[in-house]
C-alpha cells in the first residue's frame, strides 16, 4: 500500500494551495449534527419531504403534465439524506437520472424542482432539461445524468479538479448496480486510485437494474468490492437505515479529506416502484415490495425510534406531515401557474464559449 501511495502521490497533478472555505454543510437540514434529537427530526423532515414531493410527481405524471422519463425514489431516502449530512457546501454531487431526491436533499428549492419536472421557465434548466437533467451551481449539484454511468466518470473528473486546485473539498458520485458494471465506471477507479482522488463513490443497490435483479447481471455479489483490485477501501451499508448511512458517510469524507480516497459505499436500498414510471415492475412480486415496506421502511422505522425516544408525540407528527404536504402543494401550484419557455430558448445554453 506504501508503494502504491508513494506511486499516486508522484504521477498526480501537483495540487496548487488555496484558502480553506466554509465548512458549512450542503445538505436540506440534517446537517452538522450529531444524532441528537434535532439531528432525527431533520433526517424524519428531510426523508419525508422527498416522499411527499416523489408521490406528488407521480400523480402529475398520471395527469399528464409530466412529459418524457420520471424515475421516482420512493424507498431510498435515507442514502441522500444520510450522505449529505456529512458533507459540505463547498463539496460536489453528481448523480444518474432518479435524481429528484439529491436535489431536494441538496437544497434546492422544491418549487424550483416541480417546475423543472413539468417543463416550464421557473425550473432549474428553464423548463428545458425535465427531470433528468437539472443542475444548481449554486448548491454544488453537478445533475442528473441519462446515460448510464457517465456521471461516474464527471464526478471523478470532478474530484481530480478538486485536488489540482487544493480546495480541500470532496465529491459523491452516486450511481446504481445497474451502472457498477460500465466499463467507464471501472475506469474511473482506476484513475481515482492511481491519484488518490477525493470521491466517495455511492453505489444504490436498489436490487434490480431496470427490471434484472442484480443476482442475474453482475458476477461480483459484493459491488463494495469491485475497486478491491486498485486498493479502493469499500464497504456495504445499510441503506434503509439513515443512521448507519451518515456513519459510513462520515467515515468516508474522513478519509476523502485526509487523501486517503477513493472510497466505495455500496448502499442496500430498494425501490419500491417501477424503474420509471412506464414500469409495472411485474418482474418481482407485491408480497415482496410489501414485506420491504413492512419491515424495512427508512421513514417508518425512524418514526418509530423517535416515538420510542418520546423524541416528539404523534400530534406532532402530523402537524410535520402537513407542513410538508403543504410545501409540495405550493411547489405542484408553482410549477402548474409557471409560464412555459419562451420558443427562443431553444437557442441558448447550446453553446459555452471559453
Amino acid at each position: 500500500m506504501a508503494n502504491k501511495s508513494k506511486r499516486a502521490a508522484a504521477k498526480a497533478p501537483k495540487p496548487r494551495k488555496r484558502a480553506a472555505k466554509s465548512s458549512k454543510t450542503n445538505g436540506a437540514g440534517a446537517a452538522d449534527l450529531q444524532n441528537t434529537s434535532e439531528s432525527l427530526l431533520a433526517f424524519y423532515r428531510d426523508m419525508l419531504l422527498i416522499r411527499r414531493f416523489e408521490e406528488r410527481a407521480g400523480q402529475l405524471y398520471g395527469m399528464g403534465l409530466i412529459g418524457g422519463f420520471c424515475h421516482l425514489y420512493i424507498g431510498q431516502e435515507a442514502v441522500v439524506v444520510g450522505m449529505q449530512a456529512v458533507i459540505k457546501e463547498t463539496d460536489a454531487v453528481i448523480t444518474s437520472y432518479r435524481d429528484h431526491g439529491h436535489m431536494l436533499a441538496c437544497g434546492m428549492d422544491p418549487k424550483g424542482v416541480m417546475a423543472e419536472l413539468t417543463g416550464r421557465s421557473g425550473g432549474y434548466s428553464r423548463g428545458k432539461g425535465g427531470s433528468m437533467h437539472m443542475f444548481s451551481t449554486e448548491k454544488n449539484f453537478f445533475g442528473g445524468h441519462g446515460i448510464v454511468g457517465a456521471q461516474v466518470s464527471i464526478g471523478t473528473g470532478l474530484a481530480f479538479a478538486q485536488r489540482y486546485n487544493g480546495e480541500g473539498a470532496i465529491t459523491l458520485a452516486y450511481f446504481g448496480d445497474g451502472a457498477a458494471n460500465q466499463g467507464q465506471v471501472h475506469e474511473s477507479f482506476n484513475m481515482a486510485a492511481l491519484w488518490n482522488l477525493p470521491v466517495v463513490y455511492v453505489i444504490e443497490n436498489n436490487k434490480y437494474g431496470m427490471g434484472t435483479s442484480v443476482q442475474r447481471a453482475s458476477a461480483a455479489e459484493d459491488l463494495s468490492q469491485l475497486g478491491a483490485g486498485r486498493g479502493i477501501f469499500g464497504v456495504q451499508v445499510d441503506g434503509m437505515d439513515v443512521e448507519a448511512v451518515k456513519e459510513a458517510g462520515s467515515m468516508a469524507a474522513e478519509k476523502c479529506r485526509a487523501g486517503d480516497g477513493p472510497v466505495i459505499l455500496e448502499m442496500m436500498t430498494y425501490r419500491y416502484r417501477g424503474h420509471s414510471m412506464s414500469d409495472p415492475a411485474n418482474y418481482r412480486s407485491k408480497e415482496e415490495v410489501a414485506k420491504v415496506r413492512d419491515e424495512q421502511d427508512p421513514i417508518t422505522n425512524l418514526k418509530s425510534l423517535i416515538l420510542k425516544r418520546k423524541i416528539i408525540d404523534e400530534d406532532q407528527f402530523k402537524e410535520i406531515d402537513k407542513e410538508i404536504r403543504d410545501v409540495v402543494s405550493e411547489a405542484a401550484d408553482f410549477a402548474q401557474n409557471s409560464p412555459e419557455p419562451d420558443p427562443s430558448e431553444l437557442y441558448t445554453d447550446v453553446l459555452v464559449e471559453a
